[in-house]
């Protein structure tokens, strides 16, 4: 080879030696900018392909009655979903998820769409577990399952009214699940999940904060006694052909809320095709007319007056008085009756002269104080405060209507409220649906001797010579009394269509148990309060004195009331 030659060979392979070294240098230069200066940004664009923030739930807090048995408990459930751009990539295997979804391939597309761009989407929440098995063996990149809760009700329809319901993200919609939604529901976490090159989930990363459980709540429900009360009512509503009814029982000792039922009922576990109206909760949303059972207030207002005792006489012959442009009837004519008889025989008549005798102040005072017009602060969902006008606007009309019922508007978890006070000795209890460890400072509303001569009263009143005798208990003596309102259309009472009440407590010596309950438009047979609704509270108190293991009373003995002195008074 010429020098020439060699010279150029020399050349050539210093220049490629040149050119390598420099690829190297580059390389090498490249190397340190991307570990040294650009790792924090590989890093974070690793981590997003690989790396996955999701929610990490826990359960709602648990509904327990008093004696600690469930009334609500959240259940682990599977919900499937997808990585949105993971899927939208396997469209080949569309079809056969969306046949195990149950929705049309259209749909599904349609569903795929609307993500688009998104890290996250839903496909089925709260899936069996044998749907989830099968859309997992699949095997369809970018889909997963995600552990969520779904609530189960024990009791089913019995308590369905008073504990509510949730919606599918937890939240509670009706009930005791709304009014304490705050403090029942969990507060989810979140994790960081590791994929795989599929984009399914392979493992958990770690935990960034971890999910707080709801708190568990135990109410003042007592299971057995809502059973009870709710077998009673619905029997009662079923052989009267009644439009609709509610019962709702107290602890006399304490204002706790031992059962609430309505009809018709609603099962929460299973809500499918039912409509909103079932959901209401008529014991604290309906309103009605009290009727006769308002009338133990009216003559504590008497008593309290000092113009009567419970043998002072009235005088209802002939069965009828006029009061404006109104006519008051009796059934029948009762003719003389001490105050006592007026409760006993149940006298509109006796009533309205008692009460046009009264202040009118007095009489809306009391009947403040006992509770109507306001609210009972149970907090459950829908609570109305009831319809009692300022005694400012009664005429002597309206003073003689609302002596026995008219004029007045209460739901009937007032109208417990209410006889809880008569119960208690005059003082009355705030309610409460959660369970109470100690009795709670009421306030008097009467005397305790008032008090205590109404009791004797309303036992009278379902004596076997009373309108509630239907409500007797066997082996207790009970106090109680019966209302038959028409009911008030728009255009005015109806002539065929009544609400039936009852409201008493048992037993009389030391009263344990209040029950009010209402019937709404009995259509078959019976309508009148002592013959509807007094024998549900009979059966509903004979059970549960005996649950809570209550003492009968001593031999039942002659009320006083029949062989006191009478007094004449002057109308």
């Amino acid at each position: 080879m010429s020098r020439h030659a060699k010279s150029r060979y020399t050349m050539r392979n210093a220049i490629v030696l040149l050119f390598f070294l420099g690829g190297l240098v580059l390389l090498a230069a490249r190397a340190v900018y991307l570990q040294v200066f650009s790792s924090d940004f590989l890093q974070s664009q690793g981590n997003q392909r690989h790396l996955r923030l999701v929610k990490d739930n826990s359960h709602r807090g648990m509904i327990l009655d008093r004696h600690g048995s469930p009334l609500a408990v959240s259940t682990p459930v599977d919900s499937v979903w997808a990585h949105p751009p993971t899927l939208a990539g396997e469209r080949r295997k569309w079809a056969r998820l969306a046949v195990l979804l149950d929705i049309s391939p259209r749909e599904f597309a349609q569903l795929v769409r609307k993500h688009e761009g998104r890290e996250f989407m839903y496909l089925k929440r709260h899936a069996t577990p044998a749907l989830a098995e099968r859309v997992m063996a699949l095997k369809i990149p970018g889909v997963a399952l995600q552990r969520e809760y779904r609530r189960y009700y024990p009791l089913g329809s019995v308590a369905g009214h008073v504990i509510g319901f949730t919606n599918i993200d937890d939240q509670g919609q009706e009930g005791v699940e709304l009014a304490y939604d705050a403090s029942l529901r969990a507060v989810p976490g979140t994790k960081r999940l590791l994929r795989d090159l599929q984009g399914n989930a392979v493992e958990v990363a770690e935990s960034v904060v971890l999910p707080k459980p709801g708190r568990d709540l135990v109410l003042s429900i007592d299971r057995r006694i809502q059973y009870l009360a709710y077998r009673e009512l619905k029997a009662a509503v079923f052989e009267h052909g009644a439009r609709a009814g509610s019962a709702v029982v107290l602890d006399a000792r304490s204002g706790e809320v031992l059962a609430l039922v309505n009809e018709p009922d609603f099962n929460p576990n299973n809500r499918a095709g039912l409509r909103s109206g079932l959901f209401r909760n008529r014991a604290v949303t309906d309103l009605f007319e009290p009727g006769s059972t308002i009338k133990p207030f009216t003559i504590a207002t008497a008593l309290e007056s000092g113009k009567y005792s419970p043998g002072s006489v009235i005088d209802t012959t002939p069965g009828v008085l006029r009061v404006g442009d109104r006519t008051f009837r009796d059934v029948h004519n009762y003719g003389v009756l001490t105050v006592a008889g007026v409760i006993g025989k149940s006298s509109n008549v006796g009533m309205s002269k008692i009460a046009l005798a009264l202040n009118k102040k007095s009489m809306w005072e009391m009947l403040r104080r006992a509770g109507f017009g306001q609210s009972t602060g149970v907090r459950l969902p829908g609570e109305v405060a009831g319809l009692l006008n300022p005694y400012s606007k009664w005429v002597p009309v309206d003073q003689a209507s609302i002596a026995f019922g008219y004029g007045i508007s209460v739901t009937p978890l007032q109208l417990a409220r209410a006889y809880l006070a008569l119960a208690n000795d005059g003082t009355a209890l705030p309610l409460t649906l959660q369970h109470a460890e100690t009795v709670p400072e009421g306030e008097r509303i009467m005397s305790a001797k008032t008090a205590r001569q109404l009791q004797s009263m309303l036992e009278l009143a379902v004596s076997d010579t009373g309108t509630g005798r239907a409500a007797q208990v066997a082996d207790y003596r009970v106090a109680g009394k019966t209302g038959t309102v028409r009911k008030l259309m728009p255009d005015g009472y109806s002539e065929d269509k009544y609400v039936a009440w009852f409201a008493g407590f048992a037993p009389i010596h030391a009263p344990r148990l209040v029950m009010v309950i209402t019937v709404d438009e009995p259509a078959r047979g019976a309508y009148y309060g002592g013959e509807v609704a007094a024998p549900v509270f009979g059966h509903v108190m004979a059970g549960a004195l005996r649950l809570l293991d209550v003492a009968p009373d001593a031999p039942r003995r002659e009320t006083r009331l029949l062989t006191v002195k009478s007094e004449r008074v002057t109308e």
